[in-house]
């Protein structure tokens, strides 16, 4: 894979948000796409790191920060950059 991290990075995971006004059935409207987002994206999230679906729900449910380290052991990234490849290539 070719997702990276800087070493220094951090690297947060959270639900989806948005605001949403006007009538209830538009509020409703929303809140069911909301969902349907957050369902989704655990999914994704899960098969492309190895976790389960009810460890990235759990793990989103508030603000997870994660170094470059715990975001590769996680899956989230495959390799944090120790160095700048630009200034080895001189």
């Amino acid at each position: 894979g070719k997702r990276t991290a800087l070493k220094h990075s951090r690297i947060m995971m959270h639900q989806p948000s948005a605001g949403a006004g006007g009538q209830a059935s538009d509020i409703e409207i929303t809140v069911n796409q909301i969902r349907t987002l957050k369902k989704e994206l655990y999914e994704i999230i899960a098969l492309h790191t190895g976790q389960s679906v009810d460890k990235v729900a759990l793990d989103c449910d508030r603000d997870k920060w994660l170094t470059a380290f715990e975001a590769k052991e996680y899956g989230l990234v495959d390799e944090v950059l120790l160095t700048n490849p630009k200034k080895e290539k001189k």
